[in-house]
């Protein structure tokens, strides 16, 4: 559980480096107000339409007597709403991160400058580095969908449906907001997203520990854009320690007793 914990931990350290350092804050907002207006219009156009979305896929039951087709229809729609919302948490950071690649790198970087040590580069021109990161994202998003499927269908089992398939969606909500996230820093360091996977698969309860409360404050409006600047920098924080070499092992005290050689 210690693991879980220095995850949070992670989410505090980055938003209070970038409190730290005021012209990156600023900057790392840009992209995320322009995400979050594109976002917040979808959204909306997705709860208005819901319930027609609904009603058009649902015509079997356009017979039934009250309260059944209310009921089938009423649910339906809020899942089609949680699930909209869902894959919007998931894909913010994605298309924000797109969006910002160069702020983003920069501050990353940044983070790497001012902790010490190397600072990783990838050594790749700038669209390059943006393909690798679309394609990535992409393949991150076909996982979340197919997981988003599955707690989809799981939403309509009594009790389980309503406890825990809310719970499972935001952590895995929160595992691949962090992959996305430490993408920047591990892209960098010439991690492959399959590389990547593993080393995050290695330490699931701090990955937990730092994308899961993301993934719920990103729920609020307006917080994901204010927070995403100090998520990368946590991201990155975490990303060096995930990538540090091992301690030397401390030498071994010499022995008060040394053999004679007669």
């Amino acid at each position: 559980m210690s693991d879980l914990g220095a995850g949070i931990g992670y989410v505090v350290k980055g938003q209070r480096w970038v409190l730290g350092h005021g012209k990156r804050f600023g900057l790392g907002l840009l992209p995320g107000l322009i995400t979050l207006v594109v976002y917040a219009g979808a959204l909306v156009g997705l709860g208005y339409g819901a319930d027609d979305f609904v009603a058009w896929a649902t015509p079997f039951a356009d017979d039934w007597s009250s309260p059944w087709l209310g009921l089938l229809r009423d649910t339906l729609t809020a899942l089609v709403f949680l699930f909209g919302l869902f894959l919007a948490v998931i894909t913010f950071t994605a298309v924000t991160l797109l969006v910002g690649q160069p702020f983003y790198e920069s501050l990353s970087e940044e983070v790497d400058r001012t902790e010490g040590g190397d600072v990783p580069e990838s050594g790749l021109p700038f669209w390059r580095d943006l393909w690798i990161s679309a394609r990535d994202s992409v393949r991150i998003l076909v996982r979340v969908a197919l997981y988003g499927v599955l707690l989809f269908a799981a939403g309509f089992l009594p009790v389980v449906g309503q406890t825990a398939v809310p719970v499972i969606g935001f952590c895995v909500s929160g595992y691949f907001l962090c992959e996305e996230l430490t993408a920047v820093a591990l892209q960098r360091r010439g991690m492959v997203l399959k590389d990547r996977l593993v080393l995050l698969r290695g330490r699931r309860l701090l990955v937990l520990g730092f994308g899961v409360p993301l993934a719920l404050a990103f729920l609020v409006p307006f917080v994901a854009v204010f927070l995403m600047p100090g998520a990368v920098a946590g991201a990155t924080l975490l990303a060096r320690d995930l990538t540090a070499p091992p301690p030397e092992p401390a030498p071994e005290p010499a022995s008060p007793y040394t053999l004679r050689k007669d």
